[in-house]
């Protein structure tokens, strides 16, 4: 792992694997250590993938000021790191809640992205409702085995942490495209990787900028959003209408695909975003 200091000196860590030019990578969860990510898919092989560990979560050290936890405050960490790199401007990747640090950050510094790429991205900074539909996307499950027990799951109320735990991972196949060891490999590793503070103060005292779909239209910087055919939360619905604010985004629908497109068909994602950070325009 390597250290920088961000703008309130805290100590955050990040690592560097594959080779090619960087993307810099920011994990969700919220709250969640950015080991989950893995090379994403084989992107490693065409790209520098940089992985910040949010702060207080991972090897990254737990911040002075619980109130830094929060979504728009991560923001100045992200610009702390590419400062850090020394790079003019960047390719930037965020996936589920992560989404929304990134959408902060092409808001506050449009001029330092080369290209934004965000994956399942959470909706609550621009205030878009994340399970449009999802009925629709949940009977496309309906013939799987394990579909009534995990249905049952996430609609269970936890009482205990146990319990919730519990709920968790009978629930967790609707988050995958398949139910395969790889998948349930994830899943299994995730409670460890979460910091209840981060957790916790991520939206805490958060209000979305009305303003703020509005100024994305003007984003210069290519912009690709993926989304899972079967993910609950965001649907490929709700991730349209994010789409739908951007004045240069493109759409990627992944087939057979959940939260996690990278785990369910790690090739198909990989050449997809390749093929995006690649492309002349």
């Amino acid at each position: 792992m390597q250290r920088f200091r961000s703008s309130d000196g805290t100590e955050l860590a990040y690592r560097c694997v594959g080779s090619g030019p960087p993307l810099v990578c920011v994990p969700g969860g919220p709250g969640q250590a950015v080991e989950y990510l893995a090379e994403l898919g084989g992107l490693s092989a065409t790209r520098t993938l940089i992985l910040l560990d949010n702060r207080g979560t991972g090897a990254s050290k737990v911040p002075a000021d619980p109130a830094s936890y929060r979504v728009d405050r991560l923001v100045d960490d992200v610009e702390a790191l590419r400062r850090h790199l020394a790079l003019d401007r960047m390719d930037l990747l965020g996936h589920s809640a992560s989404g929304g640090i990134c959408l902060l950050y092409a808001d506050r510094h449009p001029q330092r992205l080369d290209h934004l790429v965000l994956v399942a991205p959470s909706l609550r900074v621009v205030d878009i409702q994340s399970d449009l539909a999802v009925a629709d996307v949940l009977a496309k499950r309906a013939h799987e085995p394990w579909y009534a027990e995990a249905l049952a799951a996430l609609h269970a109320d936890a009482t205990t942490e146990e319990e919730q735990q519990r709920y968790r991972w009978l629930a967790a196949p609707l988050l995958y495209g398949r139910w395969d060891a790889a998948a349930r490999a994830q899943a299994s590793a995730e409670p460890a990787q979460f910091s209840a503070p981060a957790t916790d103060g991520f939206y805490a005292g958060f209000t979305p900028d009305p303003a703020l779909p509005a100024r994305l239209a003007t984003l210069p910087a290519p912009t690709l959003l993926v989304a899972g055919e079967y993910d609950i939360w965001p649907t490929a619905t709700a991730v349209r209408e994010l789409a739908r604010l951007f004045a240069r985004a493109e759409l990627l629908v992944q087939p057979r695909a959940g939260h996690f497109p990278w785990v369910d068909d790690p090739a198909t994602f990989a050449s997809s975003v390749e093929g995006f950070l690649s492309a002349d325009r």
